[in-house]
């Protein structure tokens, strides 16, 4: 440990204090990364929109013995897209996790082109949903490269959990599944718009959902989960009983639901051990999900709480995919850039371990994430049944076995991982369970 200590000395002595955008790229695909990794035929482009959400509780000002105050709550989204011509690509302004230092990092979307428009060809919608705090950029090397194989990508920045606006812990509770529903709400209504570049390339009824941390707790509501009087009522949760709103067994959580949603996953979803969901809210499930985690994630608890959520009893078809030995930022993150190696004085650490994990490469993490999110919403999203072998597994990657001739067929007793070259399929287990 004091040699790491040392080797983190060393960088924030010695590291540049301006690096060129293209060090901290988001769209790295390592040799050993898996088949559906790599990046699809389509050209990307990126947009930003701004969006306003009518009268919304402003959970920030509620006081005791008086009205809950309203406002219209303001919105970022993201959006990337198959694109008609885009091949050079483009670089993203992006702050750090002290919200105060803007960096540069580089990626294969280009800002404000023209959108893919040919014969008629709709895309599935994903929706993405960061941590607490984060922001629309997070986990951008999965939307950049889902929106190159045929999909749509809208990003939110959750108004008082980003990195320049964190406000009080209970907005994020009660408005994380109101914002993922109002940004399909808000991308149905722009696909409408005569000329809008979303006009006639989105299909709104195959919409997928990715959360990560807060983002993976309000995607397993938004799925239809409904949360427990426990969780209404703790004092870690939002004032005024304002969680309420997604109670399991209220008509107020059923009427949020939207049957549009087909496929979520859920990459470290946080709550679980803290009670926020009992047998009840559980089998109030109505979307299929899969999971992402590691197994040494000491935020959302690995052992008491994501592999508790996983098992429970819901009437869902639902995956587990673990990291071994991971953390709490296995998979989602973008690689650190390269600024955020310096130690913050307002933090008091480097806001490199906001992104990184000690044992993984992100890397890596990321190229399996774009692996599987790939053969999970190719499935349930497009409906190419060719994606299901990349699910049917040895549960164990390091009990598969590589069994192949000197002229590269399979031999019968071949059970490696479909996608993984022989000896990149480590530390991984994937788990499935059926609806209950």
């Amino acid at each position: 440990m004091k040699f790491i200590g040392a080797v983190g000395l060393a960088i924030s002595v010695f590291m540049p204090f301006s690096v060129s955008a293209d060090e901290n790229r988001i769209d790295r695909i390592r040799p050993d990364a898996p088949a559906l990794a790599t990046y699809g035929a389509y050209p990307v482009g990126v947009r930003t929109l701004t969006a306003t959400n009518p009268g919304q509780i402003d959970v920030v000002k509620i006081e005791a013995g008086k009205d809950l105050p309203r406002y219209d709550r303001p919105l970022v989204l993201e959006v990337w897209y198959p694109a008609k011509d885009a091949n050079d690509g483009g670089n993203y302004s992006v702050f750090l996790r002290d919200g105060k230092t803007e960096v540069s990092i580089a990626g294969r979307a280009k800002r404000d082109v023209e959108s893919h428009k040919e014969n008629g060809e709709k895309f599935p919608l994903i929706i993405i949903s960061h941590g607490y705090p984060g922001n629309r950029y997070l986990l951008s090397p999965l939307a950049e490269n889902l929106a190159s194989k045929g999909y749509v990508v809208a990003s939110i920045d959750h108004t008082d959990s980003t990195y320049n606006d964190r406000a009080a812990f209970g907005s994020t509770l009660v408005n994380r599944p109101l914002d993922q529903h109002f940004a399909l709400q808000e991308i149905t209504k722009l696909t409408a718009e005569k000329d809008n570049f979303l006009s006639d390339i989105v299909d709104v009824s195959r919409t997928g959902l990715i959360g990560y941390s807060m983002g993976g707790y309000g995607a397993v509501v938004t799925a239809g989960a409904g949360v427990s009087e426990k969780a209404v009522s703790a004092d870690w949760s939002a004032a005024a009983r304002t969680l309420a709103i997604h109670q399991a067994g209220t008509k107020e959580h059923a009427d949020l639901f939207d049957p549009r949603l087909k496929a979520i996953i859920s990459i470290a979803p946080w709550g679980m051990q803290r009670g926020m969901w009992d047998e009840k809210g559980l089998s109030e499930i109505k979307v299929p999900i899969f999971f992402m985690a590691g197994s040494a994630d000491d935020v959302s608890d690995y052992a008491k709480g994501i592999r508790p959520l996983f098992e429970g009893k819901m009437p869902v078809d639902r995956y587990l995919l673990t990291f071994a030995d991971a953390n709490h930022n296995a998979a989602a993150p973008m690689p650190a850039p390269v600024e955020s190696w310096k130690r913050s004085e307002e933090l008091g650490f480097a806001p490199f371990e906001h992104y990184a994990d000690p044992v993984w490469d992100t890397v890596r993490m990321n190229n399996i994430a774009q692996h599987f999110a790939t053969a999970w919403f190719d499935l349930k999203l497009k409906n190419d049944q060719d994606k299901a072998r990349y699910l049917s597994l040895v549960e164990d990657s390091d009990q598969a076995v590589w069994a192949a001739n000197k002229d590269g067929s399979i031999k019968p007793e071949h059970t490696y991982w479909e996608g993984f070259a022989n000896r990149t399929a480590k530390g991984l287990r994937l788990e499935h369970r059926k609806p209950d």
